[in-house]
Order: C-alpha cells, then structure tokens, then sequence
C-alpha cells in the first residue's frame, strides 16, 4: 500500500527550460502559407494566428502543463515526452484562465482525425491533472500559478471496454519511473493511485450509475460520436454534467476527444456541436471550447487528390501515413469503405445522412470560401423575400434572393434561445426587420407562408394582421404578388396549404438541389442558413421530393432553408415575368 504523502513541491525553475524551449519552438514554427488548395476549415483557438504569429492566451497554467509533462512523462521510445506544437497550442488554450482565475472554457471538444493521436494527449493531460500543478492558486505579477489539486480524480469514461483500454494501457510505459517513486503512484488495470491514495485517475465504462454522485475534477470523455441511446450515451453524458456543474466554483471540467460524427445518429458528439453552432449564432457564450480541423467542403476524395488534403488536415500529425503509397490512401481506395466513411475518418468531415436533402459540403462550396467576405446586398438593389412565420416551437425566417445574380442571403431569423424553455417569437421586432428591408432595397415581391398558430388573446392566425399590413402598406409596388386572382387575393400571403402552392414549392426545391449540385446557387454562407440546410431531411410526397424536419417533434430547425426555397422559386417566377421593352430614342423623332 502506498505511504500517505504530500505532493511534491513545485519550483517553477524545475520546468523553467523546458517552457523555454516551446516558447521558442511556437515563435519559430509559423503559420501555414495562404492559398493552399485545401486550406483546412478551422474551429476554435488552436489554429488562429494573425500577422504577429500565433493567438495564445493571455493567462494560462498550460505552460506549466508543458513543463510538468516534459519532466516526468516519457514517450514510447523512453525519451522525454514532447508534444507536437499543434498539441502545445491546445493545451494553453485547454488551460486559459480569466482574470479572476476561472477557467475560460469549463467543456472543450478536440475533434481530429483517426490516427492524430487524441488517446495520447487524454493520457497526458490526465496525469498532469491528477498530479501536476493542474489547479489555479495565485498570480506572481501577470503569470498564473497552479498548485497540485489534493482532491483530484480523474475520470476516463467510455461507452465500451475497449476505448477506456486505449488510454489506460498508456500509463505504465508514460509515467517515468522516478516520477511514479515521486508521487507514489501505482498504475492498476482500470485505476492510478498516487500520493498515498488520495488521488486517482479511473476509467469507468458505460454506467450512468458508477458515475452519478462523484465529484471529479477532470472527465476526459473518449469517442463522444459513438455514445448514444443505445448504449446509455446521453445518460452517461448527463449524469457527467451534472457531477461537474455541482464542483466547487467550477473548477471541474470536461474534455471530449472524438472524430467527425456521422449526422443523423443524435450521439452526444452530434449534440456537442450543435451546441457549440447554436450558442455561437446566438452569442451566447456556454463555456465550450470547440477544437476542430476539417477537410474545406470541395476537398476531393480521389487517390490523386487526397494526399494533398490529408497534408492540410492532419495538423501536426507527422506520423500519419499520408503518402501515395501510404495505408490511409489504402484504406480510402477500399470499394468495402463507404465514401462518407472515408471523409468522416480521414477528411475529419461531417457528413451527410442517407436522406440528406443537401449533402452539407456542396452547400459549403457554393458559399464563400474560409477568410472570404460574405457577399453583401447593397442599398437599392432589386431583391425578392420569402417569410415562414411561427409563433414558438419552429422558427421565424426571412430569406431574400437578389434579382440580378440568385443570390440567397438571409435577412432574418427568430428562433428560441438555447436552454430556453418558453418562448414566443416577438411579432413586432420581426415586424420592424421587414420593414427595414423594404425601405433598404427594392423589393420586387415578398410572400408570407403563415403558420396555423393562434393569437392566445384573440384567437386570430397568429401572423395574419402583419401579413396584411404588409401588403396594405407596400403591395402595390410589388412587380410579384402572392396569390392575383380569386377570393383568396393577396399581395403577401401565400399560403403553403394550398395544393397549387405544393407543387410550385416542390417544383422550386428539386430545382434547388439541383442548382446547389451543380454550383450554380450562390449563398452569403450565413451560419443559421447553413445549419437549417443541413437539418433538412429528403420527403417524397405526390408532387416530387420536398424538404421537411427529421420528424415532426425534431429541435432541428429547417425554416430558414424553406425561405431559401421560397426566394428561389419566386427569382425564377420574376425571371419569367415579361418586362416591358425599353423605348428607343429613335421613337421621339418619328
């Protein structure tokens, strides 16, 4: 049994060169070179630099992290344990501190590549938790300085036996023997004691139960694209939150290591970055640090093409065998491995589900490319809009298409806040929105598809009297009106119950795939646009196939994607509307 013992004092001069060194190694490892053919899409902070080199944070017990994990942890070959300068980044940006001290991020996510070597940096970084200077104590001037946390406990947790063993089977060969004589260690098959038993790093597999109630200080969640219903994955996931949102003034944290999920699947990985995309587009921030280095979306999967690609997204990842003749170009020529598959593992990509009703990357490559501007709609410019008016479950969209070129630019979306229960779109901010847009551009036409929601004070459709202030205001200086003839005539409201209405609207989303197939749809790359695309699900109905929700209860909204189609469909209605000829000069001298 091991001694009761102290940790190890911590003098910063033990870690003094080896700090020095990564300092040195970042200054001169510069950024990638502009205009690479397949310029990775990249999430989060370990990839940013501007003209001064690389963005690392101000305050950071990562540097201490580095020098800890030189001095007592050992690589493979026995040699001193050094990580690559991509992992350096990820671990200052992993251990940022705010001002007061707190964390900047209490959850990060490190989506990379298979093969990049994710199980050996949750290794490291567990030891460094459970025994280095891992907890924030004071500030000597503007330098952070951590202390080793008395209370560590280390959770590795997965969903099968067999990722916990990934990381597990690591310790003994990197914990340095002087170091495991230092802090007392002793490594079992599923635990590591140290400093005579107070602190631990154990791996816990697929048991909502072991794990409710503890109170660990780190969770290193392992394959997070893999943890699902099925096999208790979000039970797991939430009784882990709960353990870390109860620790004491937050300084427990979770880190997901995982490769692109596959879409569709609603595994904890899926739902881990729509959190991520939903809070960012909200602005709103959730403590969630989300890492990623993604193949960009018109990346090739062909022999020819991929080694170049596989160079970009593999970061710092030397060891990956990205050659021509390398196993990974194997692996992807194999006819048994699933062209999707292929880009989930190598490309890092998310692909698309099998009823997909726009493959994500080719709604990507019609967008504006990474560092690109989006393309903006100038004062005075000729546009038609669509609207899809909801009052609280779905969204409330307004999608415009400019008249000289298709393209779709979204003018506005309102929809419920993340982890916001009760919500009601508010009708007069989305009133003053559409107005704004009238008098900013000129507005060719604008159709209003009203949902069925109800008034709870007068029991009135919900969007009807704006619908028709609208087209009180404005309809007469709309080339396109809604519905011309009929009982029914109005200038905005086109109501998607009606069966002509279906077909039109049919006929506009097939043609819409197939513009976005072939690259002829040009799109200002709006982030909530992107994401309600994505959402959208293939539905064959009795006019063609349509677009609709994953079911009909989803959180998945597709609102602002009906908008894009609607614009679309009402692009071509004007294109096909006959213009008047121009008057010759010669005329007034007949």
């Amino acid at each position: 049994m091991a001694v009761a013992r102290s940790a190890p004092t911590v003098d910063g001069d033990d870690f003094a060169e080896i700090i020095d060194w990564y300092r040195l190694e970042l200054e001169r490892t510069p950024p990638p070179p502009d205009g690479r053919q397949w310029d990775p899409l990249r999430f989060g902070p370990t990839w940013q630099w501007n003209d001064d080199g690389w963005i690392l944070p101000e305050f950071t017990l990562g540097w201490q992290c580095l020098g800890w994990c030189g001095r007592w942890l050992r690589d493979q070959s026995g040699d001193d344990w050094q990580f690559t300068m991509e992992q350096a980044r990820f671990i200052l940006w992993f251990f940022a501190l705010e001002e007061s001290g707190r964390w900047w991020a209490s959850q990060a996510v490190l989506q990379r590549l298979k093969g990049w070597g994710k199980d050996p940096i949750a290794a490291a970084l567990s030891a460094f938790a459970c025994f280095g200077p891992s907890m924030f104590s004071h500030f000597e001037g503007e330098t952070p300085v951590g202390a080793q946390n008395p209370a560590a406990w280390v959770q590795l947790v997965a969903v099968s036996q067999e990722q916990t063993k990934n990381t597990m089977k690591l310790f003994p060969s990197l914990i340095k023997p002087e170091a495991q004589s230092e802090y007392g260690i002793q490594i079992g098959r599923l635990n590591v004691w140290g400093l005579g038993d107070s602190v631990q790093i154990e791996a816990i597999t697929s048991s909502p139960m072991a794990v409710e109630g503890g109170r660990p200080s780190l969770v290193v969640r392992n394959e997070t694209q893999n943890w699902n219903s099925a096999n208790q994955g979000h039970d797991l996931a939430g009784a882990i939150d709960g353990n870390v949102a109860k620790s004491r003034k937050g300084t427990a944290r979770i880190l997901d290591i995982c490769n692109a999920y596959r879409p569709g699947e609603d595994s904890v990985g899926e739902r881990q970055r729509e959190a991520w995309e939903n809070a960012r587009n909200a602005g709103i921030d959730i403590g969630l640090m989300y890492d990623s280095l993604e193949a960009p979306p018109d990346a090739p999967l062909t022999l020819e093409d991929a080694p170049a690609v596989l160079e970009a997204v593999r970061g710092d990842a030397w060891w990956l065998d990205t050659g021509p003749d390398g196993e990974i170009l194997k692996s992807i020529a194999k006819t048994s491995n699933s062209p999707s598959e292929s880009r989930r593992k190598w490309f890092n990509q998310i692909t698309a589900t099998a009823d997909a009703w726009i493959v994500p990357q080719q709604w990507d490559v019609c967008g504006p490319r990474q560092g690109e501007s989006a393309p903006t709609v100038s004062a005075g410019e000729a546009v038609v809009l669509f609207f899809d008016g909801s009052k609280s479950d779905d969204a409330t969209a307004l999608c415009g298409v400019r008249l000289s070129d298709g393209l779709v630019f979204l003018a506005g979306v309102w929809q419920r806040p993340p982890q916001v229960k009760e919500w009601t779109v508010d009708r007069d901010a989305v009133d003053v929105r559409v107005r704004e847009c009238v008098a900013l551009w000129d507005v060719q036409g604008l159709f209003a598809d009203l949902s069925d929601a109800r008034d709870d004070e007068t029991g009135a459709r919900y969007w009807e009297p704006y619908a028709d202030a609208w087209a009180r205001d404005f309809g007469e200086s709309f080339e396109l009106q809604a519905v011309v003839s009929g009982p029914f005539r109005h200038a905005v409201n086109w109501d998607m119950r009606s069966l002509q209405h279906q077909k039109l609207f049919v006929d506009a989303a097939e043609r819409f795939t197939s513009d976005v197939e072939d690259a002829t749809l040009r799109h200002d790359g709006h982030e909530i646009l992107r994401q309600h695309v994505r959402n959208a699900r293939r539905r064959p109905g009795r006019f063609g196939i349509g677009l609709g929700k994953e079911h009909r209860e989803s959180a998945r909204k597709i609102d602002a994607a009906v908008c894009a189609v609607g614009a679309r469909m009402m692009w071509r209605m004007w294109l096909a509307t006959p213009k008047p000829e121009p008057v010759s000069n010669e005329a007034f001298f007949l």
